[in-house]
């Protein structure tokens, strides 16, 4: 079989805004057979970044409508592609590598598929961090933000919550990656949420499990016992997910710790944690139980934040015994506001990259 499909696949992809850098030895070509078939790849190829419905498609690619929905949808549930559906009418748009085709493999990830995403993330994730606006953004545990500061909506994971009408809970991709791998922590694995700001989107969902606001955020209490970071896109409106990380298996956490990229470049955050070394009863609890990011490291007489590796997600203020840590804002000059909205950050991202992506709009 001929790679030129797949090739040209990678190239579509590597023009988008998230990037799909080439390899030396094709390990990018390897992944896209064993998620697509030729006649999908082409298909994708034909989408753009924006919804469409099959007829305006077949209207614009002059592709034949005759069975174009049934592929699209078949697309769709194969996590190939994204679609919605409202009442009768389905519309669909192609998705980047990530976020979309890898974490939409959830349902038909293996050992195999595992192994080619993880060494293919060795080189994706050292190309993806080095561009802005980041692709994630911190939430911190919100009860933990300072008083005298009222957090901005996109900060606060309780107005993302309330924004939404319909939750979705499913597995972590990265997690269910690294079990397979056989290198997962402890930490629980359901715990990755979608939100949708319309009623009942999740009753006829593949994967995971459609459950109710209070549900939601009974995921997200119990993700910050258990020592997960809340990261959602960074963008100021729209947020679809929140996703609770750990620095073992994250594939964004784990470049901050596995690729030595710096935080700043990975994350965007809006606070850091602070010890007070008088108050500090050197437990250690912050730094070996609750970090995610190995941002606290022992001091002479008590322990320190590594400033340029905290990313302010509050897990280590919520359990130290002696109350000595706290959340510090960020100085104005320190703070980048994120894109309004998905397509403003791709825009972003797309001038960083330097490449023009309006064909997709």
């Amino acid at each position: 079989m001929s790679d030129d499909v797949y090739r040209k696949l990678a190239r579509v992809l590597d023009s988008l805004p998230n990037g799909f850098p080439p390899t030396e030895d094709g390990r990018e070509i390897r992944l896209l057979k064993r998620i697509f078939e030729p006649e999908q790849a082409e298909l994708f190829c034909d989408l753009k970044l924006t919804f469409e419905t099959p007829e305006q498609i077949a209207e614009r690619t002059g592709r034949p409508l005759e069975g174009l929905g049934e592929m699209l949808t078949g697309m769709w549930e194969r996590g190939q592609i994204f679609g919605v559906k409202f009442g009768p009418v389905k519309m669909f748009k192609m998705v980047p590598w990530a976020f979309g085709i890898y974490e939409f493999q959830l349902p038909h990830m293996d050992r195999e598929l595992a192994e080619m995403c993880e060494e293919y993330m060795k080189v994706y994730g050292r190309e993806f961090f080095k561009r802005t606006p980041q692709f994630m953004q911190v939430i911190p545990i919100e009860r933990e933000i300072p008083a005298k500061h009222e957090a901005l909506t996109y900060e606060k994971v309780s107005a993302i919550v309330e924004r939404g009408q319909s939750f979705l809970v499913n597995d972590c991709i990265c997690k269910k990656e690294q079990d397979l791998l056989e290198n997962r922590c402890d930490k629980p694995m359901e715990v990755c949420l979608a939100i949708a700001p319309v009623p009942d989107v999740f009753g006829e969902a593949k994967t995971g499990r459609a459950i109710s606001r209070e549900e939601a955020y009974g995921v997200l209490n119990m993700a910050e016992e258990a020592g997960l970071v809340h990261l959602t896109w960074n963008v100021q409106n729209g947020h679809f997910f929140i996703c609770n990380c750990c620095g073992c298996c994250c594939g964004v956490l784990r470049s901050i710790n596995d690729l030595n990229i710096p935080a700043s470049r990975v994350v965007n955050a809006y606070y850091f944690a602070e010890i007070d070394p008088d108050v500090c009863e050197s437990c250690g609890t912050c730094a070996y139980e609750r970090c995610q990011v190995n941002a606290v490291q022992e001091g002479e007489n008590a322990y320190e934040v590594i400033r340029e590796r905290c990313i302010g997600c509050g897990l280590c203020v919520t359990t130290c015994p002696a109350e000595a840590i706290h959340l510090v804002r960020k100085p104005d000059q320190e703070l980048v506001f994120p894109p309004t909205d998905e397509m403003a950050w791709y825009e972003a991202r797309a001038r960083e990259r330097g490449i023009d992506i309006s064909r997709y709009k």
